[in-house]
């Protein structure tokens, strides 16, 4: 009798787990956390700031579901490798935390042979091998990462089929955009949007150019803190090595996506560098530098990437 009420319990908890994440991420009932394995390794810090991007945290052993999930994935994928965790000591040398805030001392795993040396005085981030162990390791170089999400009970879908809030759906063009206002360098960027399903915004004509240039108007200098251009934002066209070879993205010449309308004198190259592509406030093209931090506008489809249900 005890059994069959214990099923009944499981079953009916099994069934009213409503929480929705990217289905590229897996989600593990024991570990009430969805998880997704990278496989291209990275460093410590664009790890971290992939899996920030996608709505998730580079993963930690913290618990021991977690950390059997964790072991799972790497067994199924990279047996032999070691993968990077979130946790670290990229502030102060020697203080170990997870990026949730979890101290190194309360995580239960044990460390492999003769780890931690801190070889060089250079080893700041933490990776857990298939055996469950732990080593210090230097952030800069590449490991395979691991995603985490918490379960997060009553997460809306949008129109725009993300979790995200910040996309917003317009009808004009049937696209969904997101206007980041932390500036940073086109390779950056490019980035941030890669990692929320999208790319950066590629205008396609002279409706999309408005749609931006709207949505650029609605955040006035005022709201912008720092030092960088207020008046110009990242879009996804660049010069791709070959100088005024302007191209989007996604491959295609500006005249082939439909919008090549640029601010009176520019494209102009004055100095090496101005190799990527911006948007006036005016909703006018210009050639940006790629290294200096800027606004950036994403784009994505409202189906990609798809989202799923934590149901079993």
């Amino acid at each position: 009798m005890k059994t069959s009420l214990k099923y009944i319990v499981l079953l009916f908890s099994i069934n009213f787990i409503e929480g929705s994440f990217r289905c590229d991420y897996k989600y593990s009932l024991k570990a009430q956390a969805w998880f997704k394995f990278v496989v291209v390794p990275a460093n410590w810090f664009d790890a971290r700031l992939r899996c920030s991007e996608e709505g998730a945290v580079l993963a930690s052993p913290t618990s021991p579901e977690i950390l059997v999930e964790m072991r799972n994935l790497m067994n199924r994928s990279y047996p032999e490798f070691e993968i990077f965790t979130g946790i670290h000591a990229t502030v102060s040398q020697g203080d170990y935390y997870t990026i949730e805030g979890t101290p190194l001392s309360k995580i239960a795993v044990p460390w492999s042979e003769n780890e931690p040396d801190n070889k060089d005085n250079v080893e700041s981030c933490i990776a857990l091998n298939g055996n469950g162990e732990l080593a210090d390791r230097p952030c800069e170089v590449t490991r395979p990462y691991i995603c985490y999400r918490p379960e997060a009970s009553h997460v809306e879908v949008s129109e725009c089929g993300t979790v995200d809030p910040e996309y917003h759906l317009d009808k004009r063009t049937n696209k969904c955009y997101k206007f980041h206002t932390m500036p940073r360098n086109f390779s950056r960027a490019y980035l941030a949007c890669s990692a929320e399903g999208g790319h950066l915004a590629i205008i396609n004509s002279d409706v999309e150019a408005t749609v931006l240039r709207e949505l650029f108007a609605k955040y006035p200098d005022a709201k912008f803190f720092g030092n960088f251009r207020k008046d110009l934002a990242f879009i996804g066209f660049q010069d791709w090595g070959e100088k005024w070879d302007l191209r989007t993205v996604h491959g295609q010449t500006l005249l082939e996506a439909g919008y090549n309308k640029f601010a009176p004198g520019e494209p102009n190259d004055w100095t090496p560098g101005e190799a990527c592509g911006g948007i006036f406030r005016s909703g006018l093209l210009i050639d940006v530098w790629c290294n200096k931090p800027a606004p950036f506008f994403c784009e994505k489809s409202t189906g990609f990437p798809n989202v799923c249900k934590a149901l079993f």
